[in-house]
């Protein structure tokens, strides 16, 4: 074997290998779909071949959720393509109407919702038109058309499952599971190497945006295995614990670096030195000696013991503080941290070794939780306004001018309303589209009509149609560079191709056929450019920061059952829809990630505060108060000035009064919520936080205050 002593070489040759296996397994899926489809004399293997192009997937996991939800789309699609025809048999114009209409809705869906359940939206518009257009003038036919084309798609999906399973598989659990132990690895060695007072806000800021990056990541990947894999089936609600356990114990470590760099800042830093040293056993349970790997049970054993030791570790430093009040009150406040830090420390170790031991089904009787995505509804409403403009000046089009090629055109644009939809940049996906629509155009004319008419049998289609044909998955690899390119391209080649039963010999109808599909994919860049997408301009993100602001008006307000699972993801995945259309290192990433910290440290206290106001023995006066402050919390993030921030300021510690002063009287419902109601005044009074330009500085103001 020759070593290859250049990196980029080396990778190169890597992916091109990845690249010519993804090849070889689209073709052969191909294949085999138009040789069953043929033998089964389905009225249209293309059908079957354009599914099995769109579903394949370097990874196994991925293929079998994309066909679940195209099979899911299609049969929906399927249903509304019957409704539609029974309902306007005869009116054409309502028809079309009516259609445009499910398929912008599509669309819009499509743009709601993330991973395969969007394409499963694309393909519920897509196949409604696919059966109902072409029954238009024989109404009767439709139901025949729609048990057709669904035999087709389910059959183009069985044969992409089997395919990408048996030949050469590559598992997307294997993906997870590497990706899901590097996320706790990284995430212990953080909280064990980090150092408390020391590190800067920079480096903590980066590094949550990257565990907030990797949470949404493993619950995506997580999406998809379970379709691929028994096991992780099993276990995916236990993996949804774990990714949402590890959200909280982030919060809580991310809101104890920050007290403690706000103790420093204030002048305070005996407090802050002493939280060092009770932090130090945990970060010491999380190292491992230089020699040793620590397995997850061991880090467990070794969190549970530390956990033990903090009290008493606790009691002992807070008697330096015995003769300052206020300072003991900080330290108090920083000690729940650390401990509830240990605490879910523990748990979240636990459950990481539970997920590694052997294969098996696990017990039930876990906590069920579901990770909560959070959605935009201008940008879906944007997108079907546009989707129905853009079929409605088609079908006007189409009637108008009783062009015989409309029908094609209508349905090319069905599809792609709802596929650039999800497009950062849809004009230029267009562009890349169209151009891979005419080439794959280009290849099925020369394989239609000059290879195929010499040719006879099965053998003879592959070697005539193959060499053209593999262009189009090739491009699907490229897809980073060349986007939409390859999936016009295989959408052309197989649907123009259009092998039948019996297949039709007809120039003249390829041609226009082929011409109105291409106008379609145009049609589809100029409603873009006429109605731009609103994904990716700071519009959108404006708006999404103000929701993310608004989180903490949700959990201020909302039924307390299963709401820290909910605000923290949530809040993860809107920062994660954010960021990704922001530039890196920018100052408006820098001021995001800033929001999205102070944000998720107040959720948290507030979730925390409101649990504490339900123990039985807290006075009624100290429930309104808290209540109070929570309010005013909320009406702050949710409109932020510098008259709220006072208002806030003020409430909060009057509430931290009040607390003070019942503290003595009642010890066990009362020191809980002191220490949050400190956390959140510590919050409000960052000057480093997002909310330093409403911060009141004056010594009178701050006395006002």
């Amino acid at each position: 074997m020759i070593a290859i002593n250049k990196p980029w070489l080396a990778d190169f040759l890597v992916g091109e290998r990845q690249a010519w296996i993804f090849v070889f397994k689209c073709l052969l899926a191909f294949y085999i779909a138009a040789w069953l489809a043929m033998l089964l004399q389905l009225e249209q293997p293309a059908t079957a071949m354009v599914t099995v192009a769109l579903v394949m997937h370097p990874q196994s996991g991925m293929v079998r959720a994309k066909g679940f939800y195209r099979a899911i789309g299609n049969v929906a699609g399927s249903l509304c393509a019957l409704l539609l025809i029974a309902a306007f048999p005869q009116q054409r114009e309502l028809f079309l109407l009516a259609l445009s209409l499910w398929v912008a809705g599509c669309a819009g869906g499509a743009m709601k919702y993330r991973n395969f359940m969007s394409y499963g939206f694309v393909l519920s518009g897509y196949t409604a038109a696919i059966v109902a257009l072409p029954a238009i003038s024989d109404p009767t036919s439709v139901f025949d058309g729609a048990m057709m084309r669904v035999s087709e798609v389910l059959l183009g999906v069985i044969v992409a499952g089997v395919v990408s399973d048996v030949i050469f598989p590559d598992r997307l659990v294997d993906v997870l599971q590497r990706r899901r132990r590097e996320h706790f690895e990284q995430f212990m060695a953080m909280a064990g190497g980090t150092r408390l007072g020391s590190t800067p806000r920079a480096h903590m800021e980066h590094a949550h945006l990257r565990f907030v990056r990797s949470a949404v990541q493993i619950e995506d990947l997580r999406s998809s295995v379970i379709f691929e894999d028994p096991e992780t089936r099993a276990r995916s609600s236990r993996m949804q614990l774990h990714n949402l356990r590890y959200m909280s114990a982030a919060t809580t470590f991310q809101s104890l670096y920050h007290l403690i760099d706000r103790l420093q800042r204030q002048s305070h830093p005996g407090a802050a030195e002493a939280l060092i040293r009770l932090y130090a056993p945990v970060s010491n349970a999380l190292t491992a000696p230089t020699s040793q790997h620590l397995e997850p049970r061991i880090l467990a054993d070794r969190v549970a013991a530390c956990e033990a030791e903090l009290p008493m570790l606790a009691a002992e430093l807070r008697e330096a503080f015995r003769d300052d009040a206020d300072l003991q009150m900080e330290f108090d406040s920083g000690a729940t941290l650390i401990r509830r830090f240990a605490s879910e420390l523990h748990d979240l170790t636990m459950l990481e070794a539970r997920l590694r031991k052997a294969q098996g089904r696990l017990p039930d009787g876990i906590e069920h939780v579901d990770f909560k995505r959070s959605n935009d509804y201008v940008a879906p409403l944007i997108t079907t306004v546009r989707g129905f403009l853009a079929l409605s000046m088609l079908s006007l089009f189409w009637i108008n001018t009783s062009w015989a090629s409309g029908p094609s055109a209508l349905l090319t644009a069905s599809y792609f309303c709802g596929l650039l939809a999800t497009s950062p940049s849809p004009v230029s996906a267009a562009i890349n589209i169209s151009i891979g629509y005419a080439l794959g155009m280009s290849g099925a004319f020369v394989v239609a009509f000059y290879l195929m008419p010499g040719s006879d049998g099965f053998m003879m289609l592959i070697l005539a149609s193959m060499p053209l044909m593999l262009i189009g998955p090739y491009l699907l690899t490229r897809n980073a560079t060349l986007p939409g390119m390859g999936t016009g391209y295989v959408m052309s080649f197989a649907g123009i191709l259009a092998l039948k039963n019996p297949m039709v010999y007809n120039p003249e109808q390829f041609l226009n056929d082929a011409i109105g599909s291409w106008f379609g994919v145009v049609a589809c860049g100029v409603a873009f450019m006429l109605i731009p997408t609103v994904i990716g301009t700071e519009w959108l993100r404006r708006r999404q920061l103000r929701k993310l602001r608004q989180q903490v008006t949700f959990v201020a307000s909302s039924p307390m059952a299963g709401l820290l699972y909910h605000a923290e993801s949530s809040n993860r995945d809107l920062l994660h829809q954010i960021v990704q259309h922001t530039r890196p290192d920018s100052d408006e990433l820098r001021h995001l990630l800033s929001w999205d910290l102070a944000v998720h440290e107040c959720v948290r206290a507030v979730i925390e505060l409101r649990q504490d106001m339900q123990h039985a023995e807290l006075p009624p006066p100290l429930k309104d108060i808290m209540q109070r402050a929570v309010d005013a919390l909320a009406r702050l993030y949710d409109a932020p000035d510098t008259r709220r921030w006072q208002d806030a300021c003020r409430i909060v510690g009057h509430a931290i009064m009040l607390t003070t002063q019942a503290l003595p009287r009642a010890q066990a419902c009362c020191r809980a919520p002191l220490g949050h109601l400190l956390q959140l005044r510590a919050a409000l009074r960052d000057d480093e936080s997002a909310l330093a330009p409403f911060i009141v500085t004056t010594p009178e103001q701050q006395r006002a205050a």
